[in-house]
């Protein structure tokens, strides 16, 4: 059954990457010729408000995604359980609608966001940037890496977090990674790490602060991210030449993420990502070990590492039935054993979507955010004057859907 998921892996993989190689001239064709522009030593274009190139750009992304998610099916194939999520997750989604073309709009046509900026070689080495309206000084940066269960990630999943942190007069980068079966989980961890550093090498470029820089990563998001970290700590901590360093993050973010697939395993089986699928994104259970970092930052042969590892916070909702919020729990409790810094906040009774999505749409006053943008603005007496006084943020969502999306969320 192994072999056989990995030859329809390997197959899939074919595939992909003829979709997406055939069209990323489409997506990511103006990116090109702006990394032509930066290696020559000139500033970034500016964004063309054209709105024909717009609606292209926005047309030839939809069609990505759409083959990507066909061609995801017919890898998965199409039983009873998966056709009810996806009953749902359609349902979930016209719920919450008037949210979603708000920021849709503002993902294709504000000329604050920079779209599909290339950041390496391979297919979907893609990363979008969300800029504030005036930031005439360099800005904290927040890179974040979207969830997706290892297979639907997509950068645009982040446009929410980058509009509202943006007002807030930080620069949001939201880094694209390939998917399984795009792509395995050491896939995945290379391209975030490989994310990271472009946006550390030049996100000076676009008015950002590389002294300040923060990592979130969200649900599955939050699993590669920490991977990527803590790759990159026992890297440095044995004196490895390498492109970015973790010393330049300020603070690592997890989000609804789980951090040891020994415990997940079983629990997605029963949730439909199964057993079969699961290890072949983690490319077998030979490598738990390794894409587990509360087991693996135990092991006593990397203990050095530790030192080099960020301030970490992780959020989870204590009705989180996706990820239970236990992954955090465990998580912070094993990285305090071994003298990191680490901190849990539990939001009582919130749900795996509640936190990133149901919340935000809902305007208002939001906790996480809050916390979140009070942590990146500590050391800055400016900013948290200016976000003491900041208007609240408007609805986008009248509160009847973003019930009635609540029950019905397949996550």
């Amino acid at each position: 059954m192994y072999i056989m998921n990995g030859i329809n892996g390997m197959q899939s993989k074919t595939m992909l990457s003829r979709i997406w190689d055939g069209t990323s001239s489409g997506v990511g064709g103006s990116t090109n010729h702006q990394r032509r522009r930066r290696q020559a030593g000139k500033q970034p274009p500016s964004r063309q408000n054209s709105f024909t190139r717009d609606i292209g750009h926005a047309a030839s992304e939809t069609y990505l995604i759409t083959s990507l998610s066909f061609t995801l099916l017919r890898y998965l194939g199409i039983g009873y359980r998966w056709m009810n999520r996806l009953f749902a997750l359609a349902c979930y989604a016209m719920l919450l609608l008037p949210g979603f073309l708000q920021v849709g709009y503002y993902y294709f046509f504000s000329s604050q966001v920079r779209r599909s900026i290339v950041y390496g070689d391979q297919p979907r080495n893609r990363l979008d940037l969300f800029l504030p309206t005036n930031n005439a000084e360099q800005v904290p940066v927040v890179v974040f890496v979207t969830g997706g269960a290892w297979i639907i990630g997509y950068k645009a999943w982040g446009s929410l977090l980058g509009r509202q942190l943006a007002e807030r007069n930080i620069i949001v980068a939201c880094i694209d990674y390939r998917n399984f079966p795009q792509g395995t989980i050491s896939d995945m961890v290379n391209d975030v790490s490989e994310g990271i550093s472009f946006v550390c090498n030049n996100i000076a470029d676009y008015g950002g602060d590389p002294k300040r820089i923060y990592l979130m990563g969200q649900s599955a998001g939050a699993h590669i991210s920490s991977c990527a970290v803590l790759e990159q700590t026992i890297k440095e901590s044995r004196g490895e030449s390498t492109s970015w360093s973790v010393s330049q993050l300020k603070a690592y973010f997890g989000l609804s993420g789980g951090y040891n697939l020994f415990n997940l395993v079983d629990h997605f089986h029963n949730r439909g990502l199964y057993r079969s699928i699961f290890l072949s994104i983690m490319e077998g259970e030979e490598s738990f070990e390794q894409f587990s970092p509360e087991v693996r930052i135990k092991d006593p042969c990397i203990r050095d590492a530790v030192s080099f590892l960020p301030p970490i916070i992780l959020f989870h909702g204590t009705s989180d039935y996706s990820i239970p919020s236990d992954a955090s729990k465990t998580f912070v409790d094993a990285l305090r054993a071994v003298g990191a810094k680490a901190e849990l906040i539990l939001y009582e009774g919130k749900t795996h979507t509640d936190l990133f999505l149901q919340d935000p749409l809902r305007g208002g006053k939001d906790d996480l955010f809050d916390h979140i943008v009070s942590v990146i603005h500590a050391d800055d007496k400016e900013a948290l004057a200016n976000d003491a006084m900041a208007p609240p943020r408007k609805r986008l969502v009248p509160e009847i859907l973003l019930r009635m999306a609540g029950h019905i969320s397949p996550f």
